[in-house]
């Protein structure tokens, strides 16, 4: 019998999922692309995961499964190459969100203890060796991983909150508080797009899906953990934004870009306060790194039991899915060549996407699961047009991060269109 999960334990599913590295990482890159309206970006991408999360809530409550998103996107077209692809792009998509991770614990990191005199070898040096702990810490024991999660959502967020609190009491005599005018707003536009890069901050609200399977009262619950998540963390990401925007002068969240929430703890709590936002930003960060390898695992498991990948994923490597360790390689691999923009920039175009999809999913499936068909239809709507948005502005900025994007989907279906045809041709003839 799995253990059930409480409404408590849901939400901090959903909560733990999104302000695990994401806003440590993407903060100062908000910043950079939303100036003083960075509050407004992270509203916006805030509104498309909201929408995105009524479909999930309908899906999970009809087809409660840990598969979570690969089977919602099954049960909506089948197991074609289509859903296939998807699938493998949402795979792909942890390994970039896993990258993303730890590069922000790489950029930190250094801010404590420098191993070298160069902070760029020091930020690969921690990169790498996070990942190599946390996968060594998924192969001891999966409970460990369950614990280290547990307790470090506490830690996160009462970080987190403390920071706001003694923040914003700090801006009251902050000349810097002014850039929030908007006046200093970047056009409607732009700040739509500066939401959308860093809409990976958002995507780990999926999570709770995993999880529909064990939630206690699961008709009541499942509403209430995605919606009561999903606000809570649009609340904090908003708040977070105004006082760093408030606290610092964007020259200096410019060259702090990559650690700009220890530095805007600097004018109130001085090094002590940028010592303790770093500590929580190591923790948040290794503990989004261990969950998403435990994800990131499952999820390329759970499509090769679809027949959707070969079957030697099923394989098992020292008592876990062989894609534990294929996900933690590619990680390491992603982590030392990509820059954080593109890393940023790929993630957000894959979730964008996937959850694309998984409205498309909820509009598609209105009747069998009691839904609107008008909010999945807006999502379905939005996410695409905000990935048309996000790869038109950046390819301008970061021409990378969009052909590193494009290759990535293309490879996604070229993978599961060859596996479908060579599948075919391996499977015996009926006549």
């Amino acid at each position: 019998m799995a253990k059930k999960i409480g409404l408590k334990e849901a939400i901090s599913i959903g909560i733990g999922g999104m302000v695990g590295g994401g806003i440590f990482a993407v903060l100062g890159l908000a910043v950079s692309l939303a100036k003083g309206g960075t509050p407004i970006a992270f509203l916006f991408a805030g509104i498309l995961a909201l929408i995105t999360s009524y479909s999930y809530v309908k899906l999970s409550k009809k087809y409660p499964d840990r598969g979570g998103t690969v089977k919602f996107i099954n049960q909506g077209f089948g197991k074609s190459v289509f859903s296939g692809g998807i699938n493998n792009l949402l795979w792909i998509s942890y390994i970039i969100m896993l990258s993303l991770y730890a590069s922000a614990f790489g950029s930190y990191a250094p801010n404590l203890f420098e191993l070298t005199q160069s902070k760029t070898i020091d930020s690969h040096i921690y990169a790498s060796a996070i990942i190599v702990l946390a996968t060594a810490i998924n192969y001891y024991s999966i409970a460990v991983v369950g614990k280290i999660e547990s307790y470090a959502v506490i830690i996160k967020l009462v970080i987190l909150i403390s920071f706001i609190f003694i923040g914003a009491y700090g801006l009251i005599s902050n000349p810097n508080i002014a850039q929030l005018a908007i006046t200093n707003w970047e056009t409607p536009i732009k700040l739509f797009a500066g939401g959308m890069v860093i809409f990976v901050a958002y995507e780990g609200f999926e999570l709770i899906a995993n999880a529909a399977p064990d939630i206690v009262d699961p008709e009541k619950n499942i509403p209430r953990a995605y919606y009561y998540s999903v606000i809570f963390v649009i609340i904090l990401y908003i708040i977070i934004a105004l006082v760093t925007v408030g606290s610092l002068p964007f020259s200096k969240i410019a060259t702090a870009q990559d650690y700009v929430l220890a530095e805007a703890a600097k004018p109130m709590l001085g090094k002590a306060g940028f010592s303790i936002i770093t500590v929580a930003a190591l923790i948040s960060t290794f503990s989004a790194i261990n969950a998403s390898l435990y994800g990131g695992s499952k999820v390329n498991y759970e499509i090769a039991e679809d027949d959707e990948l070969p079957h030697h994923f099923l394989a098992k490597l020292w008592n876990q899915p062989i894609g534990l360790m294929i996900t933690a390689i590619a990680t390491l691999i992603l982590v030392n060549v990509l820059k954080l923009e593109s890393i940023s920039t790929a993630g957000s175009v894959g979730f964008l996407l996937i959850f694309g999809v998984v409205n498309l999913v909820g509009y598609r499936l209105s009747k069998e699961t009691g839904s609107s068909k008008v909010i999945p239809f807006i999502g379905f709507v939005f996410c695409m047009i905000a990935t048309i948005i996000l790869i038109n502005q950046q390819y301008t900025s970061n021409t990378i991060g969009v052909i590193i994007s494009i290759v990535i989907i293309g490879f996604c279906f070229l993978m599961e269109w060859i596996y479908k045809k060579t599948e075919k041709k391996t499977m015996p003839q009926n006549n």
